[in-house]
This record gives structure tokens, C-alpha cells and sequence, in this order.
């Protein structure tokens, strides 16, 4: 059995992911050998998990435009792997979906990242995701952290959500568009050649 495949065993077989699993839903991140770049989110949406595709909605499209990818090559390539903060969708919360889960992330994911030895860069998707890799080294919060990309650089690029309850942030913040999008890019453009 490929290693990815037993640790997804494992990750379906774990007492915390338990109702998911009776429920037949599995969890949701996408890890290969030949993976140059991850991209770490916080957990997949409704539509995601009911579809069973990482980034199936309205900030997907957004992210793949962001990144300069197709729909088609952004799923079809093993160059880019998909390790959200949580694999499975936590539901609801007051504003948007609840946070990932606590403890999720630290049990999985550095067994993922340990079996994918050419990872070029970390994509550090909103808050979440800034606070685990990041943890001390960022910023008051997540405008100055994203602001501060290039002291991240080349191991870890911190972004915004790029959910559409973001629209206000990026219009107040046009430096992201014009300077860090360009960047984004070019790095995902180097590690899919």
C-alpha cells in the first residue's frame, strides 16, 4: 500500500475523525512524492466535502486565479499538494464555518510532509494556518503578517483568505494584489515546469 494511502487509512480509522468515517465521508487533503508546493487552508467548506473536492467553491477559483493555475492543472498535478488545517469540514460557526479542529494539524500533517521530500514552498493560507507554521514568528496580525511575506520567503508564504468575505480586506490592502500576487505566481510557475 503507498504510504499516502496508509496514513489516509489511518487518519479514516482515528477515534477523533470517527463519525466522519461512519458517515462515509473521507477526509479531504491531497499529498504526493512529486509535490513542489503545499498549500495549507483551514478546513474544506460544505460544498468541498458534500462534492468531495478541495477548494470547490467561490475562494477556489479565486485562489487558483491568484496562483495562475487552471482549474484542471490546479487538481490534476501532483506538484501541488493540499494540507488544510483540518481534512474534514467542522460546520458552522455565528460567521462562516467553524475554526479546524484543535490537534488535527499537529498529528498529521508533519507525517504528510515528512513523505514529500521536494516541497520548494508552504502557502500559508489565513490565520490558521499562519499560526501553526508561523506560531511566534508572525506578525500583530494577519494584514502585517501577509505584509511581512517577504521575511517568510522561501520557505513559507503567508496569504489572505481569499474567501469573497474578504473583498473589503483586499480593497483596503491593494499592495497585496500588486505585490504579492506577482510573486505568488512566479513561485508557482518555477515549481509546476
Amino acid at each position: 500500500m503507498m504510504i499516502f494511502e496508509k496514513i489516509k487509512q489511518e487518519i479514516m480509522a482515528d477515534p477523533m475523525n470517527d463519525s466522519f468515517t461512519k458517515n462515509g465521508i473521507p477526509p479531504l487533503f491531497k499529498a504526493s512524492t512529486d509535490a513542489r508546493i503545499v498549500v495549507v487552508g483551514q478546513a474544506p467548506g460544505q460544498k468541498a466535502e458534500a462534492t468531495r473536492l478541495f477548494w470547490n467553491d467561490l475562494s477556489g477559483d479565486r485562489l487558483r486565479e491568484w496562483m495562475g493555475v487552471s482549474r484542471e492543472e490546479f487538481y490534476s498535478t501532483n506538484r501541488i499538494a493540499h494540507l488544510p488545517m483540518d481534512f474534514y469540514y467542522p460546520g458552522k460557526a455565528k460567521n462562516g464555518d467553524a475554526p479546524p479542529r484543535k490537534g488535527f494539524a499537529e498529528k498529521w500533517h508533519s507525517r504528510l510532509l515528512d513523505e514529500m521530500p521536494n516541497i520548494e514552498i508552504i502557502i500559508l493560507i489565513g490565520n490558521y494556518a499562519q499560526a501553526y507554521y508561523l506560531n511566534k514568528l508572525r506578525e500583530k496580525n494577519l494584514t502585517e503578517t501577509v505584509k511581512s511575506y517577504h521575511k517568510y520567503l522561501p520557505e513559507y508564504l503567508p496569504l489572505v483568505h481569499p474567501s469573497p468575505l474578504n473583498l473589503g480586506w483586499l480593497k483596503r490592502n491593494p499592495w497585496f494584489e500588486n505585490e504579492v500576487i506577482p510573486i505568488l505566481r512566479d513561485i508557482v510557475s518555477r515549481n509546476l515546469r
